[in-house]
């Protein structure tokens, strides 16, 4: 019969029948928005950051109180005390440190849940312009990351040396070690992921749905940072330029990847070293920082900064989402 072919059912009015098509709860950026700027979809609204805020720090106090309720039944079922001095719970160092790393890993799916739940977005639109975490770059951002902590452990330790200090390096035994750095390798990415969800994904892209400049959103997001950290004198400089960095870095390179991979450096890294030497009462200990540690960072960023656009210009990065 004439005209019949591509029959696919009844249809009135040119329409086939059949249920409506489901609208998608979250919407995505449109095409050629930068990093910062994610959560300026169609469906942004003025209260939607505020709310979401709001939610996630409600939530994680609740976290946090509920934590210390789990501590101390950890701690009678274990047998492990507690302990009551400064911010730890355990009187176990490791034990300490991988609860208190899990706590804070608790705010990775906090964060990406209040994208999707408030801002009605992907959440993998805070992971990158790509709308997911682009693992291959991350890959490459972890070697670079690894050599520039290296770099700066090496100029830390020289000035130290220098001026007559030692940089506290010992070897207290694989029985020290061994546990602890099953801890740390295990539970520092997810809690170092979380703190850049939160400080250069929610924080950026939040105020980026009020602000089309950067860099409001960075400073501030390096404030929040250093502010949630224990450090004083040139300790808050460097966890405020690292912020600072790091936020740069999320908006230059289009996501979280760079920011991530030297966190995630520094922490391992830096634990391993505390966990090497036997010191683990002290892990989670901030307080002043030598002026000479900081030119130690400052090789740290320089060569993590400039070797990260290096490769991002060779690749090609996608900056923009599409």
């Amino acid at each position: 019969m004439a005209g019949s072919a591509g029959w696919g059912g009844p249809a009135w009015g040119g329409a086939a029948w059949g249920p409506p098509a489901r609208t998608r709860w979250d919407v995505a950026p449109p095409p050629g928005t930068p990093y910062d700027q994610m959560a300026r979809t169609v469906l942004n609204r003025w209260w939607r950051p505020i709310a979401g805020t709001l939610a996630i720090v409600a939530t994680f106090v609740v976290i946090s109180i509920g934590a210390g309720l789990v501590a101390y039944l950890v701690s009678l079922v274990s047998g492990v005390p507690m302990t009551g001095s400064g911010a730890r719970l355990f009187a176990d160092p490791v034990l300490d440190l991988g609860f208190q790393l899990g706590v804070i890993a608790l705010l990775l799916p906090l964060v990406l849940g209040a994208a999707w739940a408030f801002q009605r977005r992907p959440p993998g639109s805070l992971s990158s312009v790509a709308l997911r975490l682009r693992w291959r770059w991350l890959a490459a951002c972890l070697l670079v990351a690894l050599v520039s902590v290296v770099l700066g452990q090496a100029a830390e330790a020289g000035m130290l040396l220098s001026a007559g200090v030692g940089p506290g390096y010992a070897w207290a035994g694989w029985g020290a070690f061994l546990p602890a750095l099953i801890v740390i390798v295990l539970l520092v990415p997810f809690q170092a992921a979380a703190e850049e969800y939160a400080y250069r994904g929610w924080i950026i892209q939040g105020l980026g749905a009020y602000f089309r400049n950067p860099w409001p959103a960075i400073l501030l997001g390096a404030v929040a940072f250093a502010a949630s950290h224990g450090y004083t004198g040139w300790g808050i400089v460097y966890v405020f330029v690292f912020g600072v960095l790091m936020g740069w870095l999320a908006v230059r390179t289009g996501g979280l990847e760079a920011p991530i991979a030297l966190h995630v450096s520094n922490n391992v890294v830096a634990f391993g070293l505390v966990a090497a030497s036997g010191e683990m009462n002290g892990a989670l200990e901030q307080g002043a920082v030598p002026w000479q540690a900081l030119i130690g960072s400052a090789v740290q960023f320089a060569v993590f900064g400039f070797g990260v656009l290096i490769i991002a210009r060779k690749w090609a990065i996608q900056t923009l989402s599409r």
